[in-house]
């Protein structure tokens, strides 16, 4: 057995996908991070992530799976779900490998699961579109913090592109550590240098004078608008996990 060790990026994917062509390797595993001390006669290999490797495959991958199918497949990437790594290679060698599309061939197990994370991951990003809450800051834009439990901001930048098109906004990830900015014209990737104990009193130093009375007056509007004797906590919980509550303006 080979074990290849990347980066855990998709072009890391991809360029470990390419090695495993390029050197014939048959069984294989992928291992994310530092080089580790394994079995006795286990082989390794470090994956250099390779822009044009990964092209090559990402190429190869658009001629038998569908549009729809190479967005799932990155989808399911974003998951990042420890152990699944072998699960999104086995996916990828399986729809190269053969002549027809694979992607509803839920019989097999590499496809059954991509699904099943893709799912989980559309569930999370439609959540995120529904609960963030951006905050007006005295230079003018606006911030919103979150904690998805998957990597799903790549994936929200269409949608408040479209939402928020005359407003400059960042959306950031305080577990990831990185976020995404909008400028009213392009949109990019951003990584703030927050003092861990300090990070929130930073934001709220920054809050223009009316944010507070918004904030409020959006509180109010919740109460007024909760009708006590139809109350259903549960429910309530259902839809909206206590995980997100401390970035929901509502709940603070």
């Amino acid at each position: 057995m080979t074990t290849l060790i990347y980066d855990g990026t998709f072009e890391g994917l991809l360029t470990a996908v390419f090695d495993v062509y390029a050197h014939k390797l048959d069984v294989v595993k992928l291992h994310q991070g530092e080089w580790l001390e394994g079995a006795l006669f286990d082989e390794k290999m470090q994956v250099i992530t390779d822009e044009t490797r990964a092209g090559r495959v990402l190429k190869a991958l658009k001629l038998k799976l569908s549009t729809l199918g190479v967005q799932r497949l990155y989808a399911a990437h974003l998951a990042e779900i420890p152990g699944e790594d072998n699960n999104l290679l086995g996916f990828i060698r399986y729809a190269i490998d053969t002549d027809e599309n694979i992607e509803e061939d839920y019989g097999n197990r590499y496809v059954m699961r991509v699904s099943e994370m893709v799912r989980m991951v559309r569930r999370e990003k439609h959540r995120m579109e529904a609960f963030i809450r951006f905050q007006k800051l005295r230079d003018g834009s606006f911030y919103a913090a979150i904690e998805p439990d998957f990597n799903v901001l790549p994936l929200l930048i269409k949608h408040f592109r479209s939402r928020y098109a005359d407003m400059k906004w960042m959306i950031y990830d305080l577990r990831r550590k990185y976020g995404i900015y909008y400028d009213l014209h392009d949109t990019q990737f951003i990584t703030l240098d927050f003092a861990e104990n300090s990070r929130q009193a930073d934001i709220v130093a920054a809050y223009t004078e009316d944010e507070g009375m918004y904030q409020n007056l959006w509180k109010n509007y919740f109460k007024s608008v909760n009708i006590t004797s139809r109350k259903n906590t549960k429910l309530h919980v259902r839809h909206i996990p206590k995980r997100y509550w401390k970035h929901l303006t509502e709940k603070i």
